[in-house]
């Protein structure tokens, strides 16, 4: 039988279009169909097609300034903006889910996720059950001192006789014990513990996070005593390998995606300009 070109044409519209659906349904992020989207601006949704990518985050409720409900009841926090921003970066839709902490990795593996952004550390532990990200954010070791101390060297050599807080059982102190032998190490129970003793004058410095202290210092319990010196520190031996976003093994188009938009912000300063929102003083 002969067809018309006209009908030839007629009849194969309908199957190249049901090919190209099928093609496009597959892989990672995934399509929306009828999906509710979070965070989308006026900018994001003026680019987005009518079916768009979706990219499917999932985080924790509870963790600020990570993750957290603000006053109003809306979920906030850096990881959270920064989802936000890795997706208009990458011109996809946001969808962003809270679970609780010990179900966030299993969404990875029963499909219900395309990403984890919770603060997960990089460790020989945990690339065994996800692939991660360039990492994001580190937690180096800071150095405290008073406001009015002598500007001394940061140092094995600088600190020699010097006491130095630290919390016992921690990486800090394992860190301190190899390279600042010569200082007075003071080992205390507890972060509490030990910057109150700061305050009161029974250190000369205070060795933690980074992270956490910048929140102690900007705080009322430090009664503006003090300041960081020297570092940062991030021996990946005692700090980790840094903070990253979790994919599912094996996930190597999420990750690339994810990964193109983290270098993209980081280019432009928007990346800097969502710590300064979220942290007081400069980490590193």
């Amino acid at each position: 039988m002969k067809f018309s070109p006209r009908a030839l044409a007629a009849w194969l519209l309908p199957v190249l279009s049901m090919v190209v659906l099928a093609m496009s349904a597959g892989g990672s992020p995934s399509v929306a169909q009828d999906s509710q989207t979070l965070g989308l601006d006026a900018e994001t949704t003026d680019k987005a097609p009518e079916r768009q990518l979706v990219l499917r985050f999932v985080t924790e409720g509870d963790f600020p300034p990570f993750n957290f409900y603000d006053e109003d009841g809306q979920l906030t926090g850096f990881n959270v903006d920064l989802a936000r921003s890795i997706c208009l970066e990458a011109a996809v839709a946001c969808d962003i889910q809270v679970k609780p902490w010990d179900e966030l990795m299993l969404t990875l593996r029963r499909g219900e996720s395309d990403a984890v952004i919770a603060g997960h550390r990089i460790t020989a532990k945990s690339v065994q059950e996800a692939d991660f990200s360039t990492p994001y954010l580190y937690t180096p070791g800071r150095f405290a001192v008073r406001h009015n101390a002598e500007k001394l060297d940061i140092s094995p050599e600088g600190l020699q006789g010097q006491r130095i807080g630290v919390i016992r059982g921690s990486a800090h102190e394992a860190f301190l014990k190899t390279f600042f032998r010569d200082s007075r190490i003071e080992v205390h129970p507890s972060s509490e513990s030990a910057r109150e003793a700061m305050v009161n004058g029974k250190l000369d410095y205070l060795f933690d996070d980074g992270i956490s202290l910048s929140f102690w210092l900007n705080g009322t319990l430090s009664q503006q005593c003090c300041e960081f010196r020297g570092g940062p520190f991030l021996e990946s031996k005692f700090f980790g390998d840094g903070i990253a976003i979790a994919v599912k093994k094996g996930d190597r188009q999420t990750r690339e995606l994810i990964n193109r938009s983290i270098a993209s912000l980081r280019e432009s300063g928007r990346f800097e300009e969502i710590i300064g929102r979220y942290f007081p003083y400069r980490i590193y």
